[in-house]
């Protein structure tokens, strides 16, 4: 029953389902929340989602706790699903992943992204609302690597999304709650283990901050995201974490290791079909770093602007771009811009 349901969204070209008791099965389609033709019961709706847990996954469940975790249908395709309770009933919310990773080229996105993909070291985030495709641009990354270099990439994701294809790179993939209890268990003994280069599922608290930060000190290639918008709110974010009297020592760390903030958004096309990335990347340049260090991160977005020749692009510059070149419509654009009035000036 689960593989027919996702075969259909795919075959829409849905990116999730939304299936919860009492309620009609939604897909989001292009970004948009759309009702499924398909009915189900009550009971046909429990039992379906109680089929995709395991026991363990259902008494967590009943505690008051969600599952996360990754389906593999018969087809080879991956799925992320989260389990979780609402007023007393089951509701699910299903990811449809790609079969296979895509390449940088194939997402249509800038050529620094793979110039930051060969830097031996530092810290990358990419940032961005849920499902604005960070985990498929950190992927693609991480996948150009496996191609080009003699690495070994550690992976410690929850649950595990893409499952890359060894080439020339070593790969480990390691998933929280199955192969290690934790983020930061995983990150503890990451250095035991030889990586060039981690990814890092999410940055959630304090300890995974922490240790991401360490790790890339220690001279690895540390990919990461953040659920924020734009460099300077990023920045905020880890140094908020952190109490008052060691937010000045993590500002001094974070700005040596620093290479680079992507923000990513997912706009609808003006055609209907599909969607298209606008991008903010900030690369940690030495007047960046020392910004971040003096606590002028509302300065940033000034060095954004004028580093152009070193791949910098605004969020605004971005959205124009779609617009520009009639691939988002102008309202849309505007609903994603954090600057309207800044934006209309860069639009033709």
């Amino acid at each position: 029953m689960i593989e027919k349901m996702i075969r259909e969204a795919r075959s829409q070209r849905a990116s999730d389902i939304h299936i919860s008791e009492g309620q009609a099965v939604y897909l989001r389609i292009d970004g948009k929340l759309i009702k499924s033709d398909l009915e189900l019961s009550d009971e046909m709706t429990r039992k379906l989602i109680l089929s995709l847990l395991t026991k363990e996954s259902q008494e967590s469940i009943w505690r008051g706790e969600d599952a996360d975790f990754a389906l593999e249908t018969s087809d080879g395709n991956r799925q992320r699903v989260n389990v979780f309770c609402q007023q007393g009933r089951l509701a699910a919310a299903i990811r449809l992943l790609n079969a296979k990773v895509p390449t940088l080229s194939q997402l249509h996105l800038p050529q620094v992204l793979q110039n930051l993909a060969n830097e031996p070291r530092g810290l990358i985030l990419v940032t961005g609302p849920t499902g604005s495709g960070k985990s498929t641009t950190l992927a693609a990354m991480v996948d150009y690597i496996n191609h080009t270099h003699a690495d070994h990439i550690l992976t410690i994701e929850d649950p595990i999304e893409y499952v890359y294809e060894q080439d020339q790179a070593v790969i480990h993939q390691r998933e929280v709650g199955k192969d290690v209890c934790s983020f930061a268990g995983a990150l503890r003994s990451a250095l035991r283990e030889d990586p060039d280069v981690i990814l890092v599922g999410e940055m959630r608290d304090y300890e995974t901050i922490q240790a991401v930060i360490t790790l890339a000190e220690t001279g690895h290639l540390v990919f990461s995201t953040l659920h924020t918008i734009g460099a300077p709110k990023t920045i905020d974010r880890i140094i908020d974490v952190f109490p008052p009297h060691k937010q000045a020592q993590i500002r001094a760390q974070l700005a040596s290791v620093l290479q680079a903030v992507v923000t990513q958004q997912l706009l609808p096309l003006a055609s209907g079909k599909g969607r298209a990335a606008a991008l903010e990347i900030m690369i940690a340049n030495d007047a960046i770093k020392n910004l971040i260090r003096e606590n002028k991160g509302h300065q940033i977005d000034t060095m954004i602007q004028t580093g152009r020749n070193e791949g910098m692009t605004t969020l605004n510059a971005s959205l124009a771009t779609l617009v520009n070149t009639g691939k988002v419509n102008r309202m849309v654009a505007e609903r994603y811009s954090l600057d309207v009035g800044e934006l209309r000036q860069l639009i033709r």
